[in-house]
């Protein structure tokens, strides 16, 4: 199975690239904790999707040590391009959303699980989206996945974070992603969202959201192109600044009928960097992490 992972984002809350800033003692990446579960869990393809002009860059800092331990990665590039008929504003360099970045991986032939290259999902995800997506299959349906997280364990101690509160049915397939920019806790504990017109709603603690970790048949690749020109037409007087976002193109598939989504609950405790400040609690998070046997101190046999 093959892990696609979008590392092309350009870290603007946390100042600079997380997906290239060593965050534990012995000098690892958010990233080789990633793969590290992804390979437990059975993965065994990985996919990086960075900035062309950041090649060597992660070749030096991660591609380079990841082969000489034995992991089969290959980078695809997220690139200023749009279909015949589009232009991309001057000015304009901010990627296209991680819809258009899955876009950038090509085809993939086999079942493949999406995440982010600057989140640290857990070993439980991984083993929840490779269990289904050994099975999954396209048919009249496609069978997806989503690993959804319960909205407490995915908060920042540092600032709001961005996150989809998602609905689902009595099957457990989900039906709406609704995307919630601004949540965090307040100091009562409640957990609230604020949004751009200043009005505010409560979560409850066990609310679920994704964490863009979601599972997917080959045929998700053969939808993207028209999903995405679609999405161009739609915005052509907003190209600046418009994205195309991951569940919107889930959302639409699932709207159309097209595909049923499961949503895997885990429990696990998210840990990342969305602003510069959470990278002490996330050196600290790893240390107790190995203390406890959950890593080895040092994650690669061949560590340069």
């Amino acid at each position: 199975m093959t892990l696609v992972i979008m590392a092309a984002g350009m870290g603007s809350r946390f100042g600079g690239m997380k997906q290239l800033t060593p965050l534990t003692d012995e000098g690892e990446f958010i990233m080789d904790f990633t793969i590290y579960d992804a390979i437990q869990a059975g993965f065994d393809k990985f996919v990086i999707i960075i900035k062309e002009e950041n090649e060597e860059l992660f070749e030096e800092k991660i591609g380079r040590r990841l082969r000489k331990n034995g992991v089969n990665i290959r980078y695809a590039y997220q690139k200023q391009e749009l279909p015949a008929g589009f232009e991309v504003p001057e000015g304009r360099v901010k990627p296209f959303g991680t819809g258009h970045a899955i876009m950038s991986a090509g085809k993939i032939d086999d079942n493949f699980g999406v995440v982010n290259a600057d989140d640290c999902y857990g070993r439980d995800a991984f083993m929840k989206l490779a269990s289904y997506l050994k099975n999954a299959k396209d048919g009249e349906k496609a069978q997806y996945c989503m690993v959804g997280y319960q909205v407490k364990n995915t908060l920042s101690e540092n600032g709001s974070v961005s996150r989809g509160v998602c609905l689902k049915d009595e099957n457990s397939n989900l039906t709406k992603v609704d995307e919630h920019k601004k949540i965090e806790r307040r100091a009562d504990g409640v957990i609230i969202n604020t949004f751009d017109d200043d009005s505010v709603v409560t979560l409850e603690e066990d609310t679920i959201v994704s964490m863009n970790c979601f599972g997917f048949t080959p045929s998700f690749c053969d939808n993207l192109h028209d999903m995405f020109v679609r999405f161009l037409e739609a915005n052509k007087d907003n190209l600046t600044k418009c994205e195309f976002f991951l569940p919107s193109a889930v959302q639409e598939l699932i709207d159309r009928g097209a595909a049923d989504v499961k949503v895997l609950e885990s429990d696990a405790v998210w840990q990342g960097v969305t602003n510069r400040a959470d990278s002490e609690i996330f050196r600290e998070f790893m240390r107790k992490e190995k203390e406890n046997g959950v890593y080895p101190k040092n994650l690669w046999a061949i560590n340069d």
